[in-house]
């Protein structure tokens, strides 16, 4: 099942994407569960949004992937490597990036990202699908200058639309060889395969519950493929993952 959150007419509301329709939802389906109401729209009609806006948090997962490791000069750390991003991160398909002024090194980073359904800590891994809502596509934008200079990683991947997600979420996908490619201007960059993830899904999500309390709509992000490059204003990244979509960004620069 798809979950897409929509707007029509200023309103915004949640909804299911039934081929090239979208059926309406009464209320929060991560508080009030999955509610049709019957009002169908056509999806052409409504504006995709990013389909959750953590209220909690983002947890990125860094160097899961070995060749994207050492396509950067870095070990693969021995443990999950985790960072944060915040709520004002997240854009949605479609939405313009602006490109930070502090930054003349952003790179896109395509990546699967899980979304949480209930509040949770110390979640074994055997029982993660448990508290898994479903999956989306991201895209862990990294301004690499202040990556290198500030030591610490909350300006270059939580700057204002680094991270952009959607189209919408997938409840129904096994996440353990999932096709993941990510082109540039209509070049392909990223060809990879969630199988060659160091730590998979289930792994991050007991990693990340183990140190913080998961809330519904917090997002976890694995990792990127090797691949990874820099954007430039006017350019446009698409992400792609088997199963669920593909996500569409422009960037622009004041």
């Amino acid at each position: 099942m798809r979950i897409a959150r929509c707007v029509l007419d200023a309103e915004p509301f949640y909804a299911v994407v039934e081929g090239d329709e979208v059926v309406a939802l009464s209320g929060d389906p991560f508080f009030h569960g999955i509610q049709p109401t019957g009002t169908r729209h056509a999806l052409e009609d409504v504006r995709l949004v990013a389909p959750i806006i953590p209220r909690s948090k983002i947890v990125g997962f860094g160097r899961n992937y070995a060749e994207h490791a050492a396509e950067l000069g870095n070990e693969v750390p021995q443990t999950p490597l985790m960072f944060f991003k915040p709520n004002t991160s997240v854009v949605g398909p479609g939405e313009p990036v602006r490109l930070p002024a502090f930054s003349e090194e952003v790179s896109y980073e395509g990546e699967l990202a899980v979304v949480i359904g209930r509040i949770c800590k110390d979640v074994p891994a055997e029982s993660a699908e448990d508290v898994i809502f479903g999956y989306t596509c991201a895209n862990d934008l990294t301004a690499r200058d202040a990556q290198r200079t500030d030591g610490q990683w909350a300006r270059a991947k939580g700057w204002d639309g680094a991270c952009p997600l959607g189209p919408w979420i997938e409840t129904e996908l096994d996440p353990d060889d999932l096709a993941l490619q990510t082109e540039l201007d209509g070049e392909l960059v990223q060809d990879g395969s969630t199988s060659d993830m160091i730590h998979g899904v289930r792994a991050l999500v007991a990693q990340a519950s183990a140190a913080f309390t998961l809330l519904p709509g917090d997002v976890l992000l694995t990792g990127t493929p090797a691949g990874v490059g820099l954007v430039r204003e006017g350019q446009r990244t698409d992400i792609s993952i088997e199963g669920i979509g593909t996500l569409t960004t422009h960037f622009v620069r004041d």
